[in-house]
């Protein structure tokens, strides 16, 4: 069966309100193979509304996938509720004291670098400020309690601002458009843009009724995976019945529970922001880090076209779909070091470590309740949203 299950609505529900001729079918890098499955579709899945939720026009799948990669809103501002739980310990400090470090490697690193900041978004619940004025204006605000770091993207400059330590981090954005953007894989239209480019064949996508999210009209989209081996359980994305963005991103696991990942707007407005919203001087006192200007923001911020893995030099792909695994090589024979050997990182690992073996050898598999990896102690690295027993499965048909 095709991905796409829609219904025999007529092909109604086109955007009246999204300006003419602004239009890109690539808004959200959704491949034209995937949306080229959904006419293929055949099955019978109506968008009915549930008792007290909005009652809007029948939509197919396939009809609501388009509708999201023609979606254009280039302005708008509001707030963003970001809620993960992966499993693990919350990692504010602890995270962006790893990600600092990775910044001093060529200098003295800086709090307001986002590579540092934004790993907070790991755990916990967070809330969020967006604003958006066109491809080349965007400003994020990481609220925080007694604090606020903000991301801003105006023009070929972005800066960051951390205003507990009074730092700032500059850098020159080389290109332009939101894809260089100060904006991290939070906020729904992200975490869409890649739900949807997991879609093939071992993907069911339907319509599951309609709902309001930030006193907007929206309809659900439901994706799930069709094959067995995967933590991931559904991904439920609302969408702007009027403008075609999603709204809310809801990611739950197979083994169930609270959602993985629950990232929604409580607040939007599709007006143009006030132009003062994305000025920015460094306060006086502050300490300014300067970026490297060749690479700008666009190491800071996910690339819409690398999943997880993909990118790294000598990695590798096995498999297909929700049960891919990505494995690469560390050169590092041993495994990771663990125990009292290394120290509090040794027994943060060693918390988290599971002990495997099979035809590969021997390693240790380190879990969350999505991704999952398993390092060998030959230095090898398997990883992917799977369960144990398919990445000692993929790690046994690797060797």
């Amino acid at each position: 069966m095709a991905p796409y299950e829609s219904d025999d609505a007529p092909a109604a529900a086109r955007d009246e309100d999204a300006p003419s001729g602004r239009r890109k079918a690539a808004r959200y890098a959704v491949p034209v193979a995937v949306v080229g499955v959904a006419a293929a579709t055949i099955g019978l899945v109506p968008a009915l509304a549930d008792s007290g939720d909005p009652d809007l026009p029948r939509i197919s799948a396939q009809q609501l996938v388009e509708k999201i990669a023609k979606s254009d809103v280039q302005q708008l501002s509001g707030t963003v509720r970001v809620s993960t739980d992966l499993g693990l310990p919350d990692l504010g400090a602890l995270g962006s004291g790893f990600a600092s470090g990775a910044t001093r490697g060529s200098g003295d690193g800086s709090s307001a670098d986002p590579r540092a900041k934004l790993t907070e978004l790991a755990t916990g619940t967070h809330t969020l400020r967006v604003a958006e004025d066109g491809p080349d204006r965007q400003k994020l605000s990481l609220l925080e309690q007694g604090a606020e770091y903000s991301l801003i993207h105006d023009g070929k400059d972005v800066w960051g601002y951390d205003s507990k330590s009074n730092e700032v981090y500059h850098s020159a954005d080389a290109g332009t458009g939101r894809h260089h953007q100060a904006e991290p894989p939070s906020t729904p239209k992200d975490l869409a843009d890649k739900a949807l480019k997991s879609v093939d064949d071992t993907t069911s996508v339907t319509v599951d009724g309609t709902e309001r999210v930030a006193g907007r009209d929206a309809y659900k989209l439901l994706i799930k995976p069709r094959q067995s081996g995967t933590t991931v359980g559904a991904i439920s994305i609302a969408v702007d019945a009027k403008t075609g963005l999603p709204l809310k991103f809801t990611l739950t696991p197979r083994s169930g529970g609270a959602a993985v990942v629950n990232a929604g707007f409580t607040q939007v407005s599709f007006a143009k922001p006030a132009a003062s919203t994305f000025d920015f001087t460094p306060p006086k006192g502050a300490k300014v880090t300067e970026g490297d200007k060749e690479s700008g923001a666009r190491e800071h911020g996910p690339k819409a076209d690398h999943g997880f893995g993909k990118g790294r030099e000598g990695a590798t792909v096995l498999g297909k779909g929700w049960t891919s695994v990505v494995t690469f090589d560390t050169g590092a024979r041993g495994g990771l070091p663990t125990g009292s050997a290394s120290g509090a990182a040794g027994g943060f690992l060693d918390s988290l470590g599971d002990k495997v073996s099979g035809k590969f050898g021997k390693g240790t598999v380190f879990s969350t309740r999505l991704v999952n990896a398993l390092i060998t102690d030959d230095g090898k690295v398997y990883a992917g949203a799977v369960t144990k027993d398919a990445l000692v499965k993929a790690a046994d048909a690797g060797k």
